[in-house]
């Protein structure tokens, strides 16, 4: 919704280095090796704007356009219902999962999760939670070390039990809060944790789009480095 950001409308289509934010997003995922196609959820009502940003921001390619639900549990299932007749035709085999609100996952860990997700059945990946503290008393507080861990997104998983899996959700009116946890509510599949990047930040405050805005300038300057 763009609320905490201070956005007046979608924070996906916030300007970033002479780019919306989805613009990044999109082109990091489509640029990955092992993707074939790329679906862009937009929210209820915001169809156009969507086409719009896509055909005048993103590189010649294709994108496909799915309307999303209230949730983002919801806005997977649907995506999941549009690509339902081809994952169980077998000609798509995995699906990764990306925030537009994380720009600055590069093709790497969009590659890392594919791969991963290709061996175990599922990928997520994870950082070490260092600034998570425990209240012990009053004014007592201690690091919280080695038990907590932030996960981001891209996410991936093999499509076959992923569609299963969001299937079994809707006849139980289950709603998760990422991927993984319906994934692991419904199926044995193993999510397994790969090492995320503190770079892969997501978009949430106002300062976080000063830092990204530069981050991406940076890389559009000097393409060969991270």
């Amino acid at each position: 919704m763009g609320t905490r950001v201070g956005a007046d409308g979608n924070k996906a289509y916030l300007p970033l280095a002479g780019r919306s934010m989805v613009a990044w997003s999109v082109d990091a995922v489509a640029d990955a090796p092992g993707i074939g196609r790329t679906v862009l959820v937009y929210r209820r009502g915001e169809r156009e704007l969507a086409a719009r940003t896509v055909a005048a921001e993103v590189r010649c390619r294709t994108v496909e356009l799915v309307e999303g639900g209230d949730t983002r549990h919801g806005s997977e299932w649907n995506v999941l219902r549009y690509l339902s007749d081809d994952i169980e035709a077998g000609s798509v085999g995995l699906v990764l999962i990306h925030d537009a609100a994380r720009p600055l996952a590069g093709c790497d860990m969009m590659h890392a999760a594919l791969t991963t997700a290709d061996e175990f059945g599922g990928a997520i990946p994870g950082l070490a939670a260092r600034d998570v503290v425990r209240e012990d008393g009053p004014e007592a507080f201690h690091a919280v070390a080695g038990t907590l861990v932030r996960v981001q997104t891209p996410q991936a998983f093999r499509a076959a039990p992923l569609l299963a899996a969001y299937r079994a959700a809707a006849a139980e009116g289950f709603d998760g809060t990422d991927t993984s946890a319906c994934m692991q509510r419904f199926t044995d599949v193993d999510v397994h944790v790969f090492p995320g990047a503190a770079t892969n930040l997501k978009v949430t405050f106002g300062h976080d789009v000063a830092l990204a805005s530069h981050l991406l300038a940076r890389r559009a300057e000097h393409p060969g480095r991270p």
